[in-house]
């Protein structure tokens, strides 16, 4: 399997994967050409960024102190490979590049052997409610 990406690709594949979600295509997924659709896959990603977080206790709209969410701020994708109804999809993922306020999720999505989309994700600590940036804490939280 050739994994060489070309120069102009922006996602790349995640240095180790942490997290595995396992997606059935469904027809909602399929666009008119009769393929996984560019807005289902997106769709795709955020359930396995939601699946990855639950098992830490957290989600997108809580981070685990009750105030904390994330919003997104880039999203890049490279599709590689098509995908069909009924496929079984495993999307890998990986949280890195932490800093202070954000950090990224790097996906892997595949279709057996095959590369579907890489894709990456920078989201950033955030206070919906006074609409600023806070300091980001990953840590593993009590609350579910």
């Amino acid at each position: 399997m050739n994994n060489k990406m070309h120069d102009t690709d922006k996602a790349h594949r995640a240095p180790c994967i942490r997290f595995c979600c396992i997606i059935t295509l469904q027809p909602r997924d399929i666009n008119y050409g009769g393929y996984l659709a560019n807005d289902a896959l997106v769709s795709l990603m955020g359930t396995a960024r939601a699946q990855m977080l639950r098992p830490m206790g957290k989600s997108e709209s809580d981070l685990g102190d009750g105030k904390t969410s994330i919003i997104m701020t880039d999203f890049v994708i490279n599709c590689k490979a098509e995908a069909f109804m009924v496929d079984e999809l495993t999307v890998d993922t990986h949280i890195g590049d932490l800093s202070k306020t954000s950090f990224r999720i790097f996906y892997q999505v595949m279709r057996g052997r095959v590369i579907i989309a890489l894709a990456e994700t920078g989201l950033a600590a955030f206070d919906t409610i006074t609409r600023e940036k806070l300091l980001l804490s990953l840590r593993r939280s009590s609350r579910r």
